[in-house]
């Protein structure tokens, strides 16, 4: 790690479609800022989703990318909201390595941007609860928490989210929006500090709240014109937050747009079906179609093709 006016040297030379972890030095406080460009267009170009909906699930996508850097683990972390409104769910995932993708399902009428009037949440995604699950593959135990949706727009989600964890104190800001060319853009700046209890041996009287509160406060200064600027690298803004406080940078991580689909995985998806199933999805000329709901692609299926699949799930079948 390097302190932004120091000589050391670490890697800060990605600005777009990572994460910046950084360190406030009078506090310890840590955190992130994440900073998507090409990978949340890319995303939300794919579908051809309403205006209302493209911003809130780009939100969304820097959210998942900025909790899950916040972890240790292995595997896949997902963000999901479930609602009774027009949008009933939107999901958007993250691997340990970087692996960025998401997709809303929209089922009503979309209101116009203006005519949401500042709650998204309410207006979008209604009633429901947002889950989080931390997924490390077979033979590990699948972390999930689930909260229900209390706020107008995602920001105050999460944050109630985060009173009713026991694990850390945290606070974000969102943004996201188009920039005058179309390109859609994203970031999460993110504060968190340890439980009480874990931080009982550093605690020094009130001074530890204090420091809270002001890194919290310098936090909320950062405008969404600075959040999505491309041409402000991520350590410069952090830099003209926090550098009365001194903050330190370590090596950003990439972040990049990428599906986990595959033709061979839908097949085996496929081939657990039933073969009457099977009948009712097959188009005229005898195939069937299946469409990930994340990157769009379609992937056709004949009657060969399935036959395959079933044989190679039942020669995997114990005898």
């Amino acid at each position: 790690m390097a302190r932004l006016d120091s000589s050391e040297s670490v890697d800060i030379s990605r600005t777009d479609d990572c994460v910046q972890p950084y360190l406030i030095d009078s506090s310890s406080l840590n955190g992130r800022l994440v900073r998507l460009g090409p990978v949340v267009d890319q995303v939300l170009e794919r579908h051809d989703y309403p205006t209302p909906v493209k911003n809130l699930l780009a939100e969304v996508l820097a959210l998942t990318a900025g909790l899950a850097t916040a972890l240790k683990f292995e595997g896949v972390f997902t963000l999901q909201t479930k609602g009774d409104g027009p949008v009933p769910m939107m999901v958007a995932d993250v691997t340990s390595d970087g692996a960025l993708r998401g997709y809303a399902q929209v089922s009503g009428e979309i209101p116009d941007l203006e005519d949401i009037d500042g709650a998204p949440i309410p207006t979008l995604i209604g009633s429901g609860h947002i889950a989080l699950t931390v997924d490390q593959g077979p033979n590990t135990e699948r972390y999930q928490g689930l909260v229900e949706i209390s706020g107008a727009t995602l920001e105050e989600c999460v944050h109630h989210y985060f009173q009713q964890s026991e694990q850390f104190s945290s606070v974000v800001r969102l943004a996201a929006g188009p920039t005058p060319a179309g390109n859609w853009r994203a970031a999460c700046l993110m504060l968190q500090r340890l439980a009480e209890e874990d931080r009982a041996e550093i605690r020094a009287s009130a001074k530890d709240d204090d420091a809270w509160r002001r890194a919290v406060m310098l936090l909320s200064t950062a405008n969404d014109g600075e959040l999505l600027d491309e041409k402000l690298a991520p350590a410069d803004l952090l830099f003209r937050l926090y550098h009365e406080d001194g903050v330190r940078v370590f090596d950003s991580k990439p972040l990049r747009d990428e599906c986990r689909c595959s033709r061979d995985r839908i097949g085996r998806v496929l081939s657990t079906l039933d073969r009457n199933e099977l009948q009712d999805m097959r188009h005229d000329d005898g195939r069937i179609t299946v469409t990930c709901e994340f990157c769009n692609r379609l992937e056709g299926f004949t009657d060969e093709d399935l036959d395959g699949f079933f044989d190679a799930a039942n020669l995997s079948e114990p005898s």
